[in-house]
């Protein structure tokens, strides 16, 4: 599913908002791009620089640190798979087909496709299943929640604990358990591919990842 949006990115994430200029949205496509094919520690502006044919200070007009960018593409990803969410379940009236529909969302990798929005969805992917957690696991986790920085990711949780709620009202942990399903979603697609020994699939198999999820959400849930 490709759906071209735009959403409104918290200022203190950026110095200068990337959306503005053609280098700006160079920097956040390009960044995104090298820091999946590097990794978080390795990459830097100055590689990125180089990589765009712009300076090192440039990026640093619109960044503070590597570290906000990421914060950045997560924020746009989170906030994507939430308008994915929302668009995906809107003419569904059970709660258990929302939930088995939002599972499927957060499981299956999005299409490795030429895309017109500035951010590719699959690269945001790939980052989230890598990257995702350096986002908030910080020593500067508490300041940056004060700025909201984590407001869609939240948000997120929030949407999925509503369904939760609404197939069973009296289940008294339902942020817990919604908290719980979206990072296993991704922490455990990254075990399967990595370290899966860790993990009952010895190779990629999103039904098999889908199934534990269903059944881990159904099965606490139960009536």
């Amino acid at each position: 599913m490709q759906l071209n949006v735009r959403f409104k990115m918290n200022d203190k994430l950026y110095l200068k908002n990337p959306e503005d200029s053609a280098v700006g949205r160079q920097i956040v496509s390009e960044g995104l791009k090298m820091i999946n094919k590097l990794g978080f520690e390795v990459f830097t502006f100055k590689k990125l620089a180089t990589e765009i044919h712009t300076t090192e200070a440039t990026i640093y007009r619109y960044f503070e640190n590597k570290h906000r960018l990421l914060v950045y593409l997560m924020t746009w990803y989170w906030s994507y798979l939430e308008y994915k969410v929302v668009f995906s379940i809107n003419n569904l009236s059970s709660a258990e087909i929302k939930l088995k529909t939002i599972i499927k969302l957060l499981v299956v990798e999005p299409a490795h496709t030429q895309e017109d929005q500035f951010i590719s969805e699959w690269e945001a992917y790939q980052l989230m299943k890598w990257e995702g957690s350096k986002a908030y696991l910080t020593r500067n986790v508490t300041k940056d929640n004060k700025n909201r920085l984590f407001k869609p990711y939240k948000d997120l949780c929030s949407r999925i604990s509503s369904i939760i709620k609404e197939y069973n009202p009296k289940y008294k942990f339902p942020n817990f358990l919604a908290s719980t399903v979206l990072e296993m979603s991704h922490s455990q697609k990254f075990f399967m591919e990595n370290l899966p020994a860790l993990t009952d699939s010895p190779e990629k198999n999103d039904d098999k990842l889908i199934t534990f999820l269903q059944d881990l959400i159904f099965h606490t849930l139960k009536k």
